[in-house]
């Protein structure tokens, strides 16, 4: 079953996430966590990520809106997105949240405003393009399991 479209797509939709620089070793390391007794462990972790990093981004958003701006507590906030990007690898939003908490030590408002958004669209474009390799997963997995054993 190794050979067939469904899951040579599903592989190159994952490498894919790689070569673009989305993902790191990090979320390898959680999909050698998964097995078949929690086949969607991973999805379940940047599930949970989504949800908890909504919220920060609506912190954001509403702290970026206040003047004056109180870097520390903005820092605090990008620091906690930080960390829960590292945790399953989003590479880009990590370096995204790095450059943004460099800006907030440094009082520099239109900087943290400037990589806010970027950060905001490298969000979108991991969300995007995890769920549909999330999707093809399923997929995949589904197919394989009405198929008998050839």
């Amino acid at each position: 079953m190794e050979g067939s479209p469904l899951l040579r797509q599903v592989a190159h939709q994952r490498q894919a996430l790689f070569d673009e620089g989305l993902l790191d070793e990090q979320f390898v390391q959680l999909e050698e966590l998964q097995d078949r007794t929690n086949p969607n462990f991973v999805e379940e972790i940047v599930t949970t990520y989504y949800q908890d990093t909504s919220r920060l981004i609506l912190n954001i958003e509403q702290e970026l809106e206040r003047r004056p701006l109180d870097f520390g507590r903005l820092d605090g906030y990008v620091y906690q997105f930080k960390g829960s990007s590292t945790s399953f690898g989003a590479k880009k939003v990590k370096a995204e949240c790095s450059l943004f908490r460099e800006y907030c030590r440094a009082g520099n408002g239109e900087g943290c405003m400037r990589t806010f958004q970027q950060l905001k669209r490298e969000y979108a474009t991991l969300k995007r393009k995890l769920e549909a390799y999330f999707q093809l997963a399923r997929q995949a997995r589904l197919t394989q399991t009405a198929s008998p054993p050839g």
